[in-house]
């Protein structure tokens, strides 16, 4: 999903809000990890169910990136879902929750970022729509916001305005490459200096 995925969670920190990047305790299950970008194809499952996560793998389009709302008592996904996931072109998953058998997700290198793992699968038994509205790692997040995550954390770009978010991004990654880290050191240098001496702080 380019021009998104050029562009690490950090370098976004000047475009959006601390409200949209997603609660820490969710985060790569295995290291190194590929970044990945691309739109939330959104699920919600109700607590110990997960048929909706995995009906989501054969409805979400190539590219999409799996994003779930559920709990942490019960793996949503295994290997053998990531592997179908992946052959389908699912760029990823985001869960607020767990998966199992991580072992065979990361001999694939399926980029999946959750809050741990769990042997115990959930029930296939409950039915709800696919794409709502989700909260996941305290992130509201429709279907079609942009996702961007890495071994730095995960950015949730709201959709209409994703573009206008990338722009301010690409600003400020593209100032702070073009500086050595010795004009990096000067400015921050300066900048910490003005900011005490405004304060009142004469160092």
């Amino acid at each position: 999903m380019q021009p998104f995925i050029s562009l690490s969670p950090c370098d976004y920190a000047d475009a959006i809000g601390r409200e949209q990047f997603v609660d820490y305790a969710i985060k790569a299950l295995y290291k190194p990890i590929a970044r990945i970008a691309g739109p939330a194809f959104t699920v919600r499952c109700d607590p110990g169910d997960h048929l909706m996560f995995h009906a989501a793998i054969y409805q979400a389009n190539p590219g999409d990136i799996i994003v779930a709302q559920a709990d942490d008592a019960y793996a949503l996904a295994g290997g053998n879902v990531c592997a179908i996931a992946k052959a389908r072109g699912i760029a990823g998953f985001v869960i607020d929750g767990t998966i199992r058998d991580l072992a065979e997700v990361r001999e694939m290198q399926f980029p999946v970022f959750a809050r741990g793992v769990i042997p115990k699968p959930g029930k296939k038994a409950k039915l709800s729509e696919l794409n709502p509205p989700i909260v996941c790692g305290g992130v509201s997040i429709n279907s079609g916001d942009i996702i961007i995550a890495d071994e730095e954390g995960i950015a949730v770009l709201e959709q209409g305005q994703a573009n206008e978010f990338f722009k301010i991004a690409k600003a400020r990654a593209d100032k702070d490459a073009s500086m050595t880290i010795e004009q990096w050191g000067k400015q921050h240098e300066d900048t910490v200096r003005e900011k005490l001496r405004i304060l009142g702080n004469k160092p």
